[in-house]
């Protein structure tokens, strides 16, 4: 599991699917910054990693601030599915 700092919008929304390091990994969760005050593109912080973490990352045994962090702009990001399924 890891943070991901992706520079601008590629479309992706939570439960979306990525391939990103060589494997295809999930994003469970997504923060949108600089909308109001900037930088000059938006910014989505990311939570991602593979489908066997998410039951680690739903119950929380992690420490977010012990993640690793990497950035990569949005044009290198390769979407594989852009959002989760919605559950009604």
């Amino acid at each position: 599991m890891q943070n991901l700092i992706v520079r601008g919008d590629p479309g992706i929304r939570k439960d979306a699917i990525i391939e990103y390091d060589g494997k295809e990994q999930v994003c469970f969760s997504i923060q949108r910054q600089g909308d109001w005050h900037g930088p000059e593109e938006v910014q989505l912080w990311c939570t991602i990693g593979t489908e066997d973490e998410r039951e680690a990352y739903e119950k929380r045994e992690y420490v977010p601030h012990w993640l690793d962090v990497d950035t990569i702009d949005a044009a290198e990001l390769d979407v594989i599915k852009a959002r989760g399924e919605l559950s009604v």
